[in-house]
């Protein structure tokens, strides 16, 4: 691995340890909606109703651009594959690519669900 190969790698390191920060930011968020909308159950409390779905959709908007991030990295890695690369390299890469293009269309769909129910009648959730 070239002097340039290995500064690209600690740069998309470093970017990914921002990236586990926003994690624990939704972690929180997250765990701070659920407490908004157990209320609205309870207490039939519209503003923590409000509330929650406003935080959803924050989270998952952060999510579906963290999740386009790494289906970018994913092209990126197939594009640079060679020739001359291992056929098992070649397989990793060409599964990882469809499995972060899988969760980014997934993300989407999460969005899509938490912008358009406002009643709260399908339960989200990020894995």
């Amino acid at each position: 691995m070239g002097s340039t190969e290995i500064e690209e790698k600690l740069k998309q390191i470093t970017i990914e340890d921002y990236i586990w920060i926003v994690y624990l930011i939704i972690i929180f968020l997250s765990w701070y909606s659920n407490s908004l909308e157990r209320r609205y159950y309870i207490y039939n409390d519209e503003i923590s109703k409000e509330k929650y779905r406003k935080i959803l959709i924050f989270i998952f908007s952060i999510l579906v651009i963290v999740y386009i991030y790494f289906l970018k990295s994913s092209i990126n890695d197939l594009n640079n594959l060679k020739e001359n690369d291992s056929n098992k390299k070649k397989e990793l890469i060409t599964l990882s690519f469809i499995a972060s293009l899988l969760i980014a269309i997934s993300g989407l769909i999460f969005l899509y669900i938490a912008l358009s129910d406002n009643d709260l009648n399908v339960e989200l959730a990020f894995n």
